[in-house]
């Protein structure tokens, strides 16, 4: 039996309670928050389970074998780092770290205690994220053209982090996992409308070293909210709907036919190629539910992370490359050095 400990009972820590406690297996030990009102929650709804204001309570007790922490991302680093230290495995909350090197410390500190490190890049387990990877590993699409994704909607304004952070994060750590190959490069704009505020808007994109370009665009300031992202191939195209209650994953038998015969010099060079359009069958449990049962096997070592540690170093180092990229309207900054392309 894997007991667990969570630490952090605001806006997502109910939500892997509720999860940790179906999964079979597992047990619920305690539950850690500042707030007393959040505490008197947990023990209204779960009087089973232990509550402390203190989360070194939690990684004192020998008897609990995983943290999951769901605070605010200033503080992952510490909490991670102690739980890591006191034999603790490692469920965070995205991004892994505020910090490029703390999330690199993280990954060290997890090879070195041999314990589990998984980021909670929820979009990732989704049946619908899945069958995307599927469909492009597979070459079903052909050679990938380039993946434009949009994440948009009135609030939730952030204090703590900008706009990238906050949203961004989910497309990145999905492209990250879609795709066989990782970016070199990233550029970012973005502006504050809020005095003395993150920015609430961005456009990140993202270079590959062949034809392959990124482009992600979040904003809290948006009249509608849109999850959309759109992908392209040589022979096929994707468009993903997170909001549509069917049919999420759409593939277009839609694209283009090159001529490059020498009769064709003084015609039009491209035509256009339009087939059919089908919605594959989606896995639909709850992808949360997958990530951690996924979680608890990973401990068992009867699997491997799927968003492991460094795939949560990638992550953070792409937003920080975008940030400082923010800062200077735009340039280019190189994933390999973290420094500002000439």
């Amino acid at each position: 039996m894997i007991r667990v400990g969570v630490i952090g009972y605001g806006y997502w820590g109910p939500n892997l309670v509720r999860n940790f406690a179906e999964i079979p297996g597992c047990q619920i030990a305690a539950v850690s928050d500042l707030r007393p009102e959040r505490l008197a929650i947990v023990a209204k709804r779960y009087p089973f389970i232990k509550t402390t204001r203190d989360y070194r309570d939690l990684l004192a007790d020998d008897g609990i074998d995983a943290i999951a922490i769901a605070t605010s991302i200033s503080t992952h680093f510490n909490i991670a780092v102690d739980a890591l230290r006191a034999g603790k495995h490692v469920l965070a909350e995205k991004p892994l770290a505020a910090t490029y090197r703390e999330a690199a410390k993280l990954v060290e500190e997890s090879k070195r205690r041999k314990r589990v490190l998984m980021v909670d890049h929820t979009f990732v387990y989704t049946g619908a994220v899945r069958k995307i990877r599927e469909l492009v590993r597979s070459k079903e699409l052909g050679d990938i053209y380039y993946y434009d994704a949009v994440r948009v909607n009135l609030g939730l304004f952030q204090h703590d982090v900008n706009v990238i952070w906050d949203l961004a994060v989910h497309d990145i750590s999905v492209m990250d996992y879609i795709l066989p190959r990782a970016p070199y490069a990233v550029s970012a704009t973005g502006m504050s409308h809020v005095a003395g505020q993150p920015e609430n808007i961005a456009y990140l994109t993202l270079f590959f070293r062949d034809r392959l370009i990124a482009h992600i665009h979040v904003n809290w300031l948006a009249p509608v909210k849109v999850r959309r992202t759109l992908i392209g191939g040589s022979s096929k195209m994707i468009v993903y709907d997170e909001l549509e209650p069917s049919e999420k994953v759409k593939v277009y038998d839609k694209g283009i036919k090159v001529k490059s015969d020498a009769t064709s010099i003084y015609n039009m060079l491209v035509s256009y190629r339009t087939g059919d359009m089908w919605a594959p069958a989606l896995d639909i449990t709850e992808a949360l539910h997958t990530e951690i049962a996924h979680f608890v096997k990973c401990i068992e070592g009867k699997e491997r992370p799927v968003t492991d540690a460094e795939s949560g170093l990638r992550v953070v180092k792409i937003l920080e490359a975008a940030t400082l990229s923010m800062g200077n309207h735009g340039r280019p900054v190189n994933l390999d050095t973290m420094k500002i392309a000439k």
